[in-house]
């Protein structure tokens, strides 16, 4: 778990008691993301760094500054040995288990990022303050589709915004948690057309390091 007072705390499920508190954090931890095959934690943060943590020995094992606003969300990929990190600055892709930088993804979504999901097939959503959903291509880092969530009838035009977002296991439905105060499922359209559902898919042939 992360919290306001800039720690990260590791709990046994079973006895319900802290195992780590691992500080290094100068402001609120916002994501939180374990990789089941590694004993590590990656955790990011309002002061704009994302850490990685050894769980054995409960101490930072590498920090990484590319950020320059609060890092709000972060995901794993469900295959591939990496995750993306969402902050106001840019969407950014990362290699595991190092951490090295791989690229930005190739828009801007002019909201605050709370929210990033991706499934097997490389399809990443991510949901903001604004209420919209941005599809990108995990590859290529283009984004293909723009969707708005709609307000629950009685909610406020700012009661929009997206907190949380994961797909089910078999990746076809995404889950989304927002500020009207429900819960949405979201599944592919099989009556869409390109009049309906208009695609902007020309992923670049050659990804740009930034």
């Amino acid at each position: 778990t992360g919290g306001r007072d800039s720690v990260c705390r590791v709990w046994d499920i079973r006895t319900k008691m802290q195992i780590f508190a691992l500080s290094g954090h100068d402001s609120d931890v916002f994501s939180v993301i374990t990789r089941p095959t590694d004993p590590q934690v990656i955790t990011g943060s309002a002061d704009s760094t994302i850490k990685f943590w050894d769980l054995q020995y409960g101490r930072t094992m590498t920090t990484l500054t590319h950020h320059k606003h609060n890092v709000r969300a972060m995901a794993l990929h469900p295959k591939e040995n990496a995750f993306v990190s969402a902050s106001a600055d840019n969407i950014k892709k990362f290699s595991l288990p190092r951490g090295e930088f791989c690229h930005n993804m190739l828009s801007q979504q002019r909201a605050t990022i709370n929210a990033v999901a991706v499934n097997e097939d490389g399809v990443m959503v991510t949901g903001g303050d604004s209420g919209g959903l941005w599809f990108w291509d995990w590859k290529s880092g283009h984004n293909f589709q723009q969707a708005e969530t709609i307000v629950q009838p009685g909610s406020l035009e700012c009661e929009a915004g997206i907190y949380a977002a994961c797909y089910d296991q078999t990746g076809t439905r995404l889950v989304t948690c927002e500020a009207d105060k429900t819960i949405k499922m979201w599944k592919e359209d099989e009556n869409a057309t390109p009049e309906t559902h208009p695609l902007n898919f020309k992923p670049p042939k050659v990804i740009r390091r930034f």
